[in-house]
């Protein structure tokens, strides 16, 4: 199937491993152009290289997505090297565990600004590019946490992925007369070296594998690549009839109805 990507220009934040990276990696290989961002300047070079062995066109720029300018240097450089933007896939993020009563100001502020307000600053750094072209398409990677109760210790991550859906699904809305599409993806329990659940595995093997027998019908954790391809699709003109969508990436392991 030809999803209509080649020459597309993309932006992917978080892109220096785990779903960022597969993200990155999927859209290359259907022809997309790639500007992609992370914190740590060596994995991202890594990952920019991979790229390139595989005959992408990538631009790595070394910053953090937090700090108000990132998201007009992200669109400044896309235009700068390749002369257009069709695409933003959001995907930094991070968490902070604890009870509710025991985080902090910082901890909150910090997650917000992660996880919600960074996503939405490229978003709006984007937009105006967009329009001009006359159409582009924007996927936020929420989790299934934001479409349903985590669990204590998870009320930052919760509000934020949740806030972040919620944004996303008025985003859709507003920019739906633009050609502009908004969705976002909402991934479970996913493992790739580095991760949390690879961390987990490693320490807890057998009490990670009830984990999984008792969360996740189809009996394993998901991969970076199953992520990335729902991603692919969306930002692809093979789903020009989906904005404003949530989709779940997660073997059944949600319980939500909708």
């Amino acid at each position: 199937m030809d999803l209509g990507l080649h020459g597309k220009v993309a932006i992917v934040t978080g892109a220096s491993r785990g779903i960022g990276q597969g993200i990155a990696r999927s859209l290359a290989a259907e022809g997309c152009r790639l500007v992609i961002c992370a914190r740590g300047a060596e994995a991202l070079e890594a990952t920019a290289e991979m790229l390139r062995a595989q005959g992408a066109e990538v631009v790595a720029l070394t910053l953090d997505v937090t700090q108000p300018e990132a998201g007009a240097r992200l669109v400044q450089t896309a235009l700068e090297r390749f002369g257009r933007l069709d695409i933003l896939v959001g995907n930094a993020g991070g968490n902070r565990r604890g009870y509710f009563e025991e985080t902090s100001e910082d901890d909150w502020s910090a997650l917000i600004e992660l996880n919600l307000r960074a996503h939405l600053r490229c978003a709006r750094a984007v937009i105006p590019v967009m329009k001009q072209q006359g159409g582009g398409a924007i996927v936020f990677i929420a989790s299934i946490f934001g479409r349903e109760a985590g669990g204590p210790g998870l009320s930052i991550y919760n509000s934020t992925k949740s806030a972040l859906i919620s944004a996303a699904k008025i985003l859709a809305l507003e920019l739906a007369p633009h050609n502009i599409r908004v969705n976002t993806v909402a991934p479970g329990s996913i493992r790739f070296p580095g991760g949390s659940w690879d961390r987990r595995m490693r320490e807890d093997p057998e009490g990670t594998r009830q984990f999984i027998a008792q969360n996740i019908p189809m009996g394993r954790f998901g991969t970076v690549e199953e992520v990335a391809d729902v991603v692919t699709f969306l930002v692809s003109e093979r789903a020009r009839w989906v904005t404003g969508a949530c989709l779940n990436v997660d073997g059944g392991q949600s319980r939500s109805l909708i």
